[in-house]
């Protein structure tokens, strides 16, 4: 059993308001490297950053690049992404339409997380 400490950013901002997702994934590697367990679920619109090739098309002025090189750095980390099931069937998005590193969860997975996180932190 784990000791550390557990973080949950939920991601409900999507790929059409894009100054709103690169922070739970720069936020996730920085809890990582400050020794806790960072996860991202994504629900709502959230899940279209979870789409394969989004993240690529996404960029921010200097110096922050893309939004795929905030992911990757947070994948490095050891970040867990979950993917809302609910969310990604109304907006017609199919399990293989998603990177290798998203796991479908449900509302169970994600009322679970928020009652045994530390902290929890909404974008």
């Amino acid at each position: 059993m784990s000791t550390n400490k557990k973080i949950l950013y939920v991601q409900t901002s999507g790929v059409d308001i894009p100054e709103r997702t690169y922070a739970p994934f720069i936020l996730g590697a920085t809890a990582v490297a400050m020794n806790m367990e960072a996860t991202i679920f994504f629900g709502i619109k959230g899940v279209t950053i979870m789409k394969k090739g989004e993240a690529e098309r996404i960029k921010l002025p200097a110096p922050f690049g893309s939004l795929k090189d905030a992911m990757d750095q947070a994948t490095k980390a050891g970040v867990k992404y979950l993917v809302c099931d609910e969310s990604s069937r109304m907006l017609g998005i199919e399990p293989g339409g998603l990177i290798e590193e998203a796991e479908i969860a449900g509302a169970a997975t994600l009322n679970d997380l928020v009652l045994n996180s530390d902290a929890v932190m909404y974008f």
